[in-house]
């Protein structure tokens, strides 16, 4: 199956999900990578959750829960966003919630099982990811899964009072 790893599974959203999202949402420490800049509340998150299930190619995104098969315990996010099926292409971005799980290539196997999925069922020719310049971790994890550097955006993020640059990485399906 495309969405079941080694150690985990990619998963539709659930309304069980609600808590995790809540706390997820509104951890400002991950808010430069997800453009959020207020706190979201319960019932805004409940009526995403209830129309979680909406088809990628009517909203042009997809949020999966990662779940490690040991615990079935949620630990993280994946998004396919901007999803254009006339040019074959979709944004990706991933966040694992707990420090602790982060590290121990949980990313890196929801990452691929993401592409497979993206390449076998949405017949996209490539995935992108934006990444800031600072975040070396993510860099590092992109590349090591093949995703190239493809371009650079200067002063694009502005957080915590100054300026970031933002690398464009894709990965092309041949």
């Amino acid at each position: 199956m495309t969405l079941q790893g080694e150690h985990m599974y990619l998963r539709a959203l659930e309304p069980s999900d609600l808590d995790f999202l809540y706390q997820l949402e509104n951890d400002e420490s991950i808010w430069e990578v997800s453009n959020t800049t207020t706190p979201y509340s319960k019932f805004i998150l409940k009526q995403y959750l209830e129309n979680a299930h909406r088809d990628i190619y009517e909203v042009k995104q997809l949020r999966l829960a990662i779940c490690l098969k040991s615990t079935e315990t949620v630990i993280g996010f994946i998004d396919l966003f901007d999803f254009e099926p006339k040019h074959k292409r979709v944004g990706l971005g991933i966040v694992i919630a707990s420090k602790e799980e982060r590290g121990k290539g949980y990313a890196a196997e929801a990452i691929q099982l993401t592409c497979k999925y993206a390449f076998t069922h949405l017949n996209v020719h490539q995935l992108y990811a934006n990444i800031t310049s600072d975040n070396k971790k993510s860099i590092h994890l992109f590349e090591k899964l093949g995703f190239q550097k493809s371009g650079e955006k200067k002063d694009w993020i502005f957080s915590e009072g100054r300026f970031k640059n933002e690398l464009l990485y894709q990965l092309i399906h041949e």
